[in-house]
């Protein structure tokens, strides 16, 4: 095992205790031998670094799980929600609890704002988004805002099993689901023709990144 993931395992044994700070850092290196100055290498701004390698730990667990099942009986809507619902199971609440409290603070708001984005942008590349218009963009952005909303609930819920959290990510998608029957109803018509044939134009010129790149909201590193 790598020295950062060895680093990584040993750390969350603290953040319950700690929360993602230097001190879950520091104990962490007593505990695994590795020196400070190397686990800083790996996490140059401490708890921020450390929540996000966590964060993104968890996306890889869910898109191996994705990968290994077979979700091809599934309705789009139900893999969707299937998909939220394995990205929390895979995730362990407290940490969470303290990651969200962290990516809270008004200084780490950009990097929470990253992570929550490339969840929703690997969800929907896993399950073969192949958009590279203007859609690239409104997919992640609504599916951010149900992931949110849903993290938010699971974090409070106690039910067993989560039943609560579940019936609740339902409801979102099925709200999603009626706007997007709403905007199938509008295409067509003479208002949305005369609107794309003017100010609507603009929306044509909207494509996905052609170039990913580090930081680029939506992109994932090779082998991160």
């Amino acid at each position: 095992m790598k020295h950062g993931d060895a680093l990584l395992d040993a750390v969350l044994m603290h953040v319950p205790f700690d929360g993602w700070s230097d001190e879950a850092l520091y104990a962490a290196c007593e505990d695994t031998g590795i020196s400070e100055e190397e686990a800083r290498s790996y996490y140059p701004r401490g708890a921020v670094d450390m929540a996000f390698a966590y964060h993104k730990r968890g996306d890889a667990k869910m898109v191996e799980r994705l990968g290994a099942e077979d979700l091809s009986q599934m309705r789009f809507r139900d893999r969707i929600a299937h998909a939220v619902r394995v990205r929390l199971e895979v995730a362990d609440k407290e940490l969470v609890r303290r990651g969200m409290a962290l990516f809270a603070l008004p200084l780490n708001a950009a990097d929470g704002s990253r992570a929550l984005w490339e969840t929703a942008g690997l969800i929907w590349e896993t399950l073969g988004d192949s958009s590279t218009d203007v859609n690239w963009y409104t997919k992640r952005a609504t599916l951010s805002a149900v992931y949110s909303s849903t993290v938010l609930y699971w974090l409070g819920d106690d039910t067993p099993g989560q039943t609560a959290t579940w019936e609740f990510l339902d409801r979102r998608i099925d709200n999603v689901m009626k706007i997007e029957e709403v905007k199938g109803k509008v295409r067509g018509t003479p208002m949305h023709k005369l609107f794309m044939a003017g100010p609507g134009r603009l929306l044509d010129m909207i494509q996905a990144p052609g170039t990913p790149r580090d930081g680029y909201p939506g992109h994932h590193s090779p082998g991160e």
